[in-house]
């Protein structure tokens, strides 16, 4: 049997809309299909009667830099983002994590905009979209408006964004500039392509001195039930002084403030808690030498 009757490839946003209108509620948005697919065939959602491909509207796929923003459209792939020079060095928490997405074959067609519609708290290019305040373009409920990025997520698998009707099309954020640096880290089980136990993106602004946090975002998931930043923790930070008691005093504020939960899937809430520890350890000071040094490609950038 058949996972779809039809299949479209508009080439516009209007002749996408269009289409999923025409679907009723039957039809549904397609761009790389490794979740979305695998969702299909097991039985996680009905058998839509159509796709609606939207990789080949134009501009979907394309990464364009305005001055100190950087434009991403939906259908960029994780590969893409890998190989971008001026992302790894300016958003290096983003290349990081669509850096462990997968494996390359996944790479290379799982898009940007895939990670975020699915919507998981756990979403490895999500977590650094939050952590670099990034705004979605989307086309929610009829009319084409500029979102932050959090605001599209309603709990665990759930958006805000239909996907039998909306669309979701691209990204912007402001690129890293002097005093500022961003890291990404993740912990996951030993076999191979696994579930992410947990992931933490950080970005931060040192001061003029470069001895105190100016200001910095921190997302770890999956914590919550939507991907967003630890406030409380990034409140310890602002202003203090740069170094071991500093991270000390996150690890603190996170213990007291944030409560993982139990996944048969992943780890116990004991283990996570005490995983997001080690995270803040790696990730903050990291963070902070990039922003000092500006020097930030890591490892494998242009090589997917």
């Amino acid at each position: 049997m058949s996972l779809w009757t039809h299949y479209h490839t508009p080439t516009t946003v209007d002749e996408a809309l269009a289409l999923l209108a025409s679907y009723q509620g039957c039809a549904r948005v397609i761009a790389g299909g490794t979740d979305l697919l695998l969702d299909i065939r097991h039985g996680h959602m009905p058998r839509p009667d159509a796709l609606v491909d939207i990789t080949r509207i134009a501009g979907i796929a394309a990464l364009h830099q305005d001055g100190d923003v950087m434009m991403l459209g939906a259908g960029v792939t994780h590969a893409q983002i890998v190989a971008e020079l001026v992302l790894a060095a300016r958003a290096t928490c983003l290349v990081e994590s669509c850096g462990v997405v997968g494996g390359p074959q996944v790479r290379n067609v799982g898009t940007i905009g895939g990670n975020v519609a699915h919507a998981l708290p756990a979403g490895d290019g999500t977590t650094s979209l939050i952590a670099l305040d990034a705004m979605a373009d989307v086309v929610l409920e009829g009319v084409r408006q500029w979102l932050p990025l959090g605001e599209l997520f309603v709990g665990p698998g759930q958006s805000r964004l239909d996907q039998t009707r909306d669309l979701l099309v691209g990204f912007r954020f402001r690129l890293s500039g002097p005093r500022e640096g961003s890291a990404f880290k993740r912990i996951m089980r030993p076999q191979g392509v696994a579930l992410p136990i947990l992931g933490c993106a950080a970005w931060v602004r040192l001061d003029e001195s470069g001895e105190r946090f100016a200001d910095l975002r921190i997302c770890i998931g999956p914590v919550a039930k939507v991907p967003a930043c630890a406030e409380a923790v990034e409140e310890a930070l602002r202003g203090a002084a740069v170094g071991a008691e500093a991270v000390e005093r996150a690890v603190v504020v996170a213990r007291e403030t944030l409560r993982p939960r139990t996944s048969k899937y992943r780890a116990t809430a004991a283990y996570r808690q005490e995983m997001i520890e080690v995270l803040l350890r790696r990730v903050l000071p990291l963070a902070v030498q990039r922003a000092r040094t500006g020097e930030a490609i890591p490892e494998g950038v242009g090589m997917e």
